[in-house]
């Protein structure tokens, strides 16, 4: 094989050109939702410790296929289902993630990383607070999202989660209220 100038060879050279197949940049993208729950900070702590209740508001669309719940720290949430939509195939939908830090009745932060088909789309961080308020509780959501592969449509990928964090927030509310807490009122920001 023959060496150039600078000591590399043409195996070398070929490895150093441009690859048209490239992996995609990562996008970073973050957001802060805050949400008024009627009920106390430590009810709503628990509609997210206890498992049956967190299970009415947190949910992967489409037929649910599995799913598993440990609330401690370096314990996790994981979750599948298979989600079809006429005239396309469907996508086996996973969630998994992982408690970092719990604070009973005032906040929960952790890390996850939402699959489809096997693909690993995006990783976020989310630190979820809670404060007492008049008549019940603040929720402010964060999540630091790391976008690691586009969807076909890659300027809907940040809407959607935003969008979707909103639908689950509302599910908490129901699922509050199906415990017997009162209603909420959305506050969003970011």
């Amino acid at each position: 094989m023959a060496t150039n100038a600078v000591g590399t060879t043409a195996a070398d050279a070929v490895t150093d050109a441009p690859d048209s197949s490239a992996v995609p940049g990562v996008r970073h993208d973050s957001f802060t939702v805050g949400f008024h729950l009627a009920a106390p900070p430590s009810a709503v702590f628990e509609a997210f410790a206890d498992t049956p209740v967190r299970r009415r508001w947190f949910k992967l669309p489409g037929r649910q296929v599995s799913y598993h719940h440990d609330f401690t720290v370096h314990g996790g949430e994981t979750a599948s289902s298979v989600f079809t939509v006429p005239g396309a195939p469907p996508e086996r939908l996973a969630y998994a993630s992982r408690y970092l830090d719990i604070r009973t009745g005032s906040r929960i932060v952790y890390a996850y990383t939402s699959r489809v088909d096997d693909v690993p789309r995006w990783s976020s961080l989310v630190t979820v607070e809670l404060h007492p308020e008049a008549g019940g509780t603040h929720l402010s959501w964060t999540e630091q999202a790391a976008f690691l592969a586009p969807s076909a449509e890659p300027d809907h990928d940040f809407p959607h989660l935003r969008g979707a964090t909103r639908l689950r927030l509302n599910g908490l509310a129901a699922a509050l209220t199906a415990t017997g807490q009162p209603g909420t009122r959305p506050h969003t920001r970011g």
